[in-house]
């Protein structure tokens, strides 16, 4: 008689929505996803990744992706003036008008912060900075309520950064951005219950924007960021996906924090 698998089947058949989930952390935690069973829906502000994404998942799992469905939908975090409304059109996408419900939501979205001295801050600058990382995920909150199926066996999951709890020189807005993220994760486990929230809070990630460096920059960046890890290496985004699965499968853990970073915080 086979045995009836308790740990990972319990994604099976739910529906995963990943923000940001064409690159980086999010689309190895939409492939994770898939390997447990789950139903994708992928959000990115460009049609065209979306598009190589399935494209790629198709590719590398064609027997899962043919019993479980992969949609995308564009959905740009980055327009402060129109926001609300791509957010709820995301979720009306994401629901099939509501029809549906989500299980899971995971937002790893991000852009390329500005990382300006003290004597450069501006109102702008903090509100452009704070915009993809805490506003869009405030705004997701009251969605959620409506979209979101209404169980312990649901969640939310955002993502902070490791600069949160240790900042480095020059970083203090963006340590501000990840603490606000922390904070706004603490209340909407308490205003969404039984819904879950929690953190991901990611160190040195070696993703595609590292790309955007010349070689010989980002060699020393590399060097840094291994020297500045008890482990001596960099994250790989398959190892932080992880992360993300743990905290859709474990529906005893909301309102906190998993840090993945190699023990930067000993070092």
């Amino acid at each position: 008689m086979a045995t009836s698998l308790k740990y990972t089947s319990k994604l099976a058949n739910q529906r995963v929505l990943v923000l940001g989930g064409t690159s980086g952390i999010g689309f190895c935690v939409a492939e994770a996803a898939l390997e447990h069973g789950a139903h994708l829906v992928i959000s990115s502000s460009n049609q065209e990744k979306l598009d190589r994404t399935v494209k790629r998942l198709k590719e590398s799992y064609p027997s899962q992706t043919e019993k479980q469905t992969i949609t995308t939908h564009v959905c740009d975090l980055s327009d402060a003036v129109s926001l609300d409304a791509n957010i709820q059109s995301l979720f009306q996408a994401a629901t099939n008008g509501g029809t549906v419900k989500l299980n899971h939501v995971v937002t790893t979205a991000g852009d390329m912060l500005k990382r300006p001295s003290l004597e450069e801050v501006t109102p702008e600058i903090i509100y452009s900075g704070m915009n993809v990382r805490f506003v869009a995920p405030a705004i997701m909150a009251k969605y959620i309520q409506k979209y979101v199926e209404p169980s312990t066996s649901s969640s939310f999951t955002v993502t902070g950064g490791v600069r949160s709890h240790k900042p480095a020189p020059g970083w203090s807005v963006v340590s501000a951005v990840g603490s606000a993220v922390e904070g706004l994760a603490r209340g909407l486990a308490v205003d969404l219950k039984p819904i879950r929230v929690n953190v991901v809070s990611p160190g040195a990630v070696h993703t595609e924007l590292f790309s955007l460096f010349p070689k010989e920059q980002l060699d020393a960046m590399l060097e840094f960021f291994r020297n500045s890890s008890v482990t001596g290496t960099v994250g790989k985004p398959e190892d932080l996906a992880e992360s993300y699965i743990y905290l859709m499968k474990d529906q005893f853990i909301t309102g906190s924090i998993i840090e993945s970073n190699g023990g930067a915080l000993l070092v």
